[in-house]
């Protein structure tokens, strides 16, 4: 019997956008384009959040601007907004069960996923294990502080891409944002590379996979399957 590979996705709990007063969360075509990406392969896909239950939506990731494929598809699919809406709790995850991880981005995870220890725990575990790990957009943040055996972070010197600078300015939120991700991927000495704003662009270095921006979900996903079916 054909054993399902199984691939675990990290979206955020937090829903406030700063001192804005509006709402933030996962950014719908960074989940949606990954996770069909996923499931059209075959694969298995658990959802969990730092607080399990339901995932908040960044509310402007859905406006018609935004729309894609894969959002559309998801808008549809009831089983992805069940999923969405009942996510496991991420202390009661263990990387032994899993094939490798992905991270969705929008700006809810510079909150709650960068310092998080459950989080950073999970990210070592999966590279100790010799599992490739994936981000894409501002969920690059979850790597910031997770470190390799050495003691080592995880991103210096390596190719590593996220959310950059002058994409955060185009968004006005520069001020809003507790750091700026291409700036904090510098300090930990990464390699940190981007192309033009809003294209899509995703870089692997061993077992670490990013993606730049919403437009680079696809790609990245698409790393990490060719990485675990190899």
């Amino acid at each position: 019997m054909t054993i399902s590979k199984r691939i675990l996705m990290v979206l955020t709990s937090h829903s406030k956008l700063g001192n804005t007063g509006k709402k933030t969360g996962f950014w719908v075509e960074e989940f949606a384009a990954p996770y069909y990406e996923f499931i059209d392969a075959g694969f298995s896909v658990t959802l969990v959040t730092p607080k399990g239950g339901q995932a908040p939506i960044d509310p402007t990731s859905e406006l018609t601007d935004f729309q894609t494929d894969a959002t559309k598809r998801f808008n549809i699919d009831e089983i992805a907004q069940d999923l969405i809406s009942n996510t496991c709790i991420l202390s009661d995850i263990n990387s032994d069960d899993f094939d490798g991880v992905f991270y969705p981005g929008g700006h809810g995870p510079l909150w709650d996923l960068t310092n998080n220890s459950q989080s950073i725990g999970l990210i070592e575990s999966f590279l100790n294990a010799n599992k490739p790990i994936a981000a894409v957009c501002h969920a690059t943040a979850a790597f910031l502080n997770a470190k390799e055996k050495s003691g080592e972070f995880v991103v210096k010197n390596k190719a590593i891409t996220g959310f950059s600078n002058t994409e955060e300015e185009a968004v006005q939120l520069t001020n809003v944002v507790p750091f700026l991700l291409e700036d904090e991927l510098i300090k930990r000495g990464s390699d940190y590379q981007k192309i033009s704003d809003w294209h899509a662009f995703a870089i692997q270095d061993g077992l670490v996979i990013t993606g730049q921006n919403p437009a680079s979900s696809s790609i990245a996903a698409q790393k990490l399957l060719a990485h675990i079916t190899k």
